[in-house]
């Protein structure tokens, strides 16, 4: 999870964008004209800030955050189209281009997509620029017909004047809208006035995907587009050795080499087939380098010794360890959570046309600025002078949040003049991903006679995606993410000492993934709570309904959940049920799921019971699609994968040996919303860090055996 990079106060000051009424005293180009300036020169544009534009053609979102799959243009259009009074289908999205000063995420510092952050940073800001847009035009209206503006009444995008039976749309004043003040005091909607918030809703992007029409980025074809393929060094540091390149040559189809370092070299073809031939013909041979004996073992190896060093402290409330050192019952473990790649449906690939005096640039990328950045340095630009296109993603994951891939591109095409596509293979994109890191977790506790938790220690171990991705926001060695969800738990807790160790692991690259932090901080806690509960005899869900006096909104899905499952009727023989409660992303969430264990030792996945609280909801359909989403891939990777090297090179390179559920193994899933009017929270990552602890507890469960490291469908065989 991203949190913020910079103190709030700080983040007021300089930028335009922080609250609704500095937002709205931004007004672009358009905005400033005179309405006669905007009669001569023929347009009607009416762009009062950097969100609404409306025209002849309609209105528009200019989106700040890219849609990945998880619904935001859906999301996004609904909570704009509230403000405006307008229905969904009257409502067009457009990727907004890569402008920090206008479309910097305020919880990011930076104009990204990720953290389950969308909503969050949107909520306010989309609401109050739409509004400021409806008042512009029904003050416009009423200059026009010399009425009182509280008279007028806006249904569907038309201004009715219920005295004289006038009406105009928002096209048709426009103009006028462009010569009225900017509003300094924008008035909201109270949640009881919603019409579309809170209301089911199709996706606006379903139609183009369901027949076809929508473009991804690989999808993009340009006038004498070429597309390429690419290897690089299977070792991290690793370089070319040697290569056939007139082989490569002679393949039909093939145009050219190129290469980028002596790590990277790419095929230029016709089309993909003569660039991947072409590539296999170069029989490209590689020098390891430095890290050719680097395996996990050596990795972990490492990470044990770091761990048992002090770390950097995050949380050391009422001196722990004494209490631990006092305690009546006392626990210790260590759990371990492995790499982890993205490998989404569409692999990376972007498309570029570099001309001596600029650059396009047709991708889909969480970041568009630091896309456009990576093309201007390789190419010798000015980030000006780089049209970025984003496109639609086949999921990201948070691998989209790095610009490697784009880099990469550029630096290997910045001699090619006509558009080339570049894309990587599935083996390529799945032995060099940047892989959620590994971590090493030591944790201990203290109870007491009667069973109350009394201390707890928990030492973070692992690599920092924070001093690379953002290195400001890692201070004092401290890295927000890796401890998210470990320092702060849903529970009573007064004695709690947490560190973090850092440590990088050689030879592979750390990102994010959907949840990075709470994805293996809550498996640990909730895996941990579970152990407890069971050193005193305590039945799970009965011990965390005693540490949750002080968090009724955690105790609710907690019970919510516990009650649709049925908990406490007795199971069949070798089934039984895991809990997982979190507060993470904004969002509180109760997962509980019910396993089965075969005869051969194998898990069946039977039910899977989720109870969320992410305050008010836009759509709740997304929010079933995303918890439904999150858990498969929760459990897909608490079930079955993790990334391992030989000789320092990942050994999965598809889907035949990095596993994804199928149909037939996903549990029945049933989704419970709890409705309230608090702020909105993240769905996109929280069902995915909900899945692995309360497989394990689920595990424990059936067959009494405490499995503490990733991933768990060979645990019941070893």
């Amino acid at each position: 999870m991203i949190k913020n990079l910079h103190s709030r106060r700080g983040f007021l000051k300089g930028t335009a964008l922080a609250t609704g009424g500095i937002l709205l005293s931004l007004q672009l180009p358009d905005a400033m004209r005179t309405r006669a300036a905007l009669a001569a020169s023929g347009l009607s544009h009416f762009v009062p800030n950097a969100f609404v534009k409306i025209d002849d053609h309609g209105i528009t979102l200019i989106m700040p955050h890219t849609e990945v799959g998880q619904g935001i243009y859906t999301s996004s259009a609904m909570t704009m189209a509230e403000e405006l009074e307008l229905e969904l289908d009257q409502v067009k999205v457009e990727a907004a281009p890569p402008d920090m000063s206008k479309y910097m995420d305020p919880n990011l510092y930076d104009q990204a997509t990720g953290g389950s952050m969308s909503t969050r940073s949107d909520w306010m800001r989309l609401r109050q620029a739409a509004a400021a847009a409806r008042i512009m035009m029904v003050s416009a209206a009423a200059a026009r017909w010399k009425v009182d503006p509280s008279t007028l009444k806006v249904e569907r995008g038309i201004i009715h004047n219920p005295a004289t039976n006038q009406q105009l749309t928002y096209a048709e004043i426009a103009p006028e809208a462009a010569t009225q003040p900017v509003p300094d005091d924008v008035k909201l909607k109270e949640p009881s006035q919603f019409r579309l918030i809170g209301t089911r809703a199709k996706r606006v992007d379903t139609a183009s995907k369901v027949n076809g029409t929508t473009v991804y980025g690989i999808d993009i074809r340009q006038p004498g587009m070429k597309i390429a393929t690419l290897a690089l060094a299977p070792v991290k540091g690793g370089k070319i050795a040697s290569m056939d390149e007139a082989a490569c040559r002679a393949t039909p189809g093939v145009i050219e080499i190129v290469k980028s370092g002596n790590d990277a070299v790419a095929v230029i073809g016709e089309h993909m087939w003569a660039a991947k031939q072409g590539l296999e013909a170069l029989a490209i041979t590689w020098d390891s380098g430095a890290n050719g004996k680097v395996t996990v073992d050596t990795i972990v190896a490492k990470m044990d010794e770091a761990s048992k060093t002090q770390g950097v402290v995050i949380r050391n409330d009422k001196n722990a360890q004494a209490a631990i050192d006092k305690a009546a019952i006392k626990l210790s473990a260590v759990y371990q959570s492995p790499f982890l790649s993205h490998s989404p449906l569409e692999p990376l690939n972007c498309t570029l046309h570099i001309r001596a005096d600029g650059a396009e640039l047709w991708v889909g990328t969480q970041v568009p600025v630091r896309a456009q950045k990576a093309v201007a340095d390789a190419a010798g630009l000015s980030p000006d002078k780089v049209i970025v296109h984003n496109q639609l993603m086949g999921g990201a994951f948070g691998r989209r949040l790095d610009v490697d891939s784009i880099e990469i591109a550029a630096k290997l095409l910045r001699d090619i003049h006509y558009p080339v596509k570049m894309v990587w293979t599935r083996e390529q994109d799945m032995t060099h991903d940047y892989y959620r890191p590994y971590y090493y977790d030591r944790v201990a506790a203290g109870l007491d006679a009667s069973g109350k938790l009394v201390g707890r220690t928990h030492r973070v171990t692992g690599s920092s995606i924070y001093a690379r991705w953002a290195a400001a926001a890692f201070k004092n060695g401290i890295d927000p993410d890796a401890v998210d969800g470990a320092a702060e738990t849903p529970y009573d807790e007064d004695a709690v000492l947490t560190d973090y160790v850092r440590q990088e692991p050689d030879g592979m690259n750390t990102s994010w993934w959907r949840g990075v932090g709470p994805t293996h901080n809550v498996f640990v806690v909730e895996s941990f709570v579970d152990e407890m509960a069971a050193a005193s005899k305590q039945d799970p869900l009965a011990f965390r309904r005693k540490m949750l006096t002080r968090n009724p909104r955690a105790l609710a899905v907690l019970n919510l959940a516990a009650e649709k499952v049925g908990w406490g009727e007795k199971l069949p023989a070798g089934r039984g049920r895991g809990i997982s409660l979190q507060f993470a992303f904004g969002s509180y969430l109760a997962h509980i799921l019910e396993i089965e264990i075969a005869t051969d030792h194998t898990i069946r996945l039977v039910r899977s019971v989720i109870a969320i609280d992410c305050g008010i909801t836009i759509n709740p359909d997304t929010v079933l699609a995303q918890m439904q989403g999150g858990v498969i891939f929760g459990l897909s990777a608490a079930m079955f994968n993790s990334i391992t090297l030989t000789d320092g090179a990942v050994d999965q390179t598809n889907f035949d040996t990095y596993r994804v559920m199928r149909i037939n193994e996903v549990p029945n899933i049933e989704v419970y919303q709890i409705h309230n009017n608090e702020a909105p929270g993240g769905v996109g990552e929280a069902a995915t860090a909900a899945a692995a602890g309360a497989l394990a507890n689920a595990i424990f469960a059936a067959t009494g055996k405490r499995v503490r490291s990733l991933p768990l469908a060979d645990a019941l065989s070893a």
